[in-house]
């Protein structure tokens, strides 16, 4: 809408936020004004025009007309429950979906593990792009839960400020090191 007259937005601003009011969501399938009134907008040109769907209203008396809202109301409801299950299924859907790339991680007490040198993307001058983005091995001495972890390093000094367990990875010892042991 704005493309044709870039200056004269504010002059358009009432029609696109009207249109946004009653255009029916993905979420819900359905408009927020049909929420919350029970039915859909009638557009001002519609009463202009006298469109199929105002022609065919029928002039209702004070007890029909009552007894329409009555029921409208009653199947508001019904379209409110049935919008908020559309919801849920598209949440469901979309936590499947994220899930199937999730990765899950469990550590234990007492478990070596890498941690991520943060803040990530650092660099350590001295090595310039070579910097490692791993420091370790610590031992994860106590779990904190939701995913925090307090580690202390092989000396047993502890670290202050606990860490998330996105932060951390199963320690795998490097080639050089087990042969360093057998020998």
């Amino acid at each position: 809408m704005i493309e044709e007259k870039p200056r004269a937005w504010h002059d358009l601003l009432p029609e696109a936020l009207w249109a946004y009011r009653i255009s029916k969501r993905s979420a819900t399938d359905t408009s927020p004004h049909a929420l919350t009134y029970g039915h859909d907008d009638i557009v001002p040109m519609e009463l202009k025009v006298r469109s199929l769907r105002v022609a065919e209203q029928p002039g209702q008396e004070g007890k029909d007309y009552a007894q329409a809202m009555a029921q409208e109301s009653e199947d508001l409801e019904q379209s409110r429950f049935d919008a908020y299950n559309l919801m849920q299924a598209q949440k469901q859907i979309a936590a499947r979906a994220y899930n199937r790339k999730v990765k899950q991680k469990t550590f234990a007490e007492g478990d070596l593990v890498w941690r991520a040198v943060l803040p990530i993307g650092i660099k350590d001058p001295r090595f310039g792009k070579f910097s490692p983005n791993w420091e370790g091995p610590f031992i994860i001495e106590r779990i904190l839960g939701r995913c925090a972890f307090q580690l202390r390093n092989r000396d047993g000094e502890w670290h202050d400020l606990p860490i998330n367990g996105q932060y951390l990875k199963k320690y795998t010892p490097s080639l050089w090191e087990t042969t360093e042991k057998e020998c």
